[in-house]
């Protein structure tokens, strides 16, 4: 997928997605549970949708497989925000790259174990490391409550209330602008 990167702490791994990873991703995006807060639990997901939504786009996202103990559990994708994306944040910051990421842990049974903090931790590194970002945002659902005390934990912060900003199972919902600076 062209990013390319690898990376590692302890029993969490980053990797590149393949092609052959769309029937796990399908799998897990046919859980209810992991549709709570990716798309919503009424969309339906076919191989034709993975191909679309995580594979023909091409756009220079980050695209990546979460492992734990060797074992792939998740994804999450990265990108540098244009002037486009910026806008849609009204972000107040941008003060050079500023990368955007979305992620979920597929397998229910792994959540609330620290993997999700170790995870982003690791790629929020890399992109201030490795690939100079100023800053990095997230846009977790207001009732998201799970996903922003994790995101909270990694040091992001609450920026401001986005009203109506994601199109989520038919219905508009409210989001946090979220930002993690380095």
């Amino acid at each position: 997928m062209g990013n390319g990167i690898n990376l590692q702490d302890g029993p969490v791994t980053l990797r590149p997605l393949e092609q052959t990873d769309a029937p796990l991703l399908l799998g897990w995006l046919s859980d209810r549970r992991n549709l709570e807060y990716w798309e919503g639990p009424h969309e339906i997901f076919t191989p034709k949708r993975i191909q679309e939504d995580f594979y023909q786009d091409p756009d220079p996202t980050g695209r990546c497989m979460i492992q734990y103990k060797g074992q792939d559990i998740g994804y999450v994708q990265f990108y540098q925000l244009d002037e486009a994306g910026l806008g849609e944040y009204h972000y107040p910051h941008a003060r050079g790259p500023v990368f955007g990421m979305d992620q979920f842990i597929g397998c229910p049974e792994l959540w609330g174990r620290g993997i999700g903090r170790r995870f982003i931790r690791l790629l929020t590194g890399f992109l201030f490391q490795c690939r100079g970002a100023r800053a990095v945002v997230l846009d977790p659902h207001v009732d998201n409550e799970r996903a922003i005390r994790c995101y909270e934990a990694c040091g992001f912060h609450k920026v401001k209330k986005l009203p109506k900003h994601e199109l989520h199972d038919g219905v508009w919902v409210d989001c946090w602008l979220m930002e993690l600076l380095p």
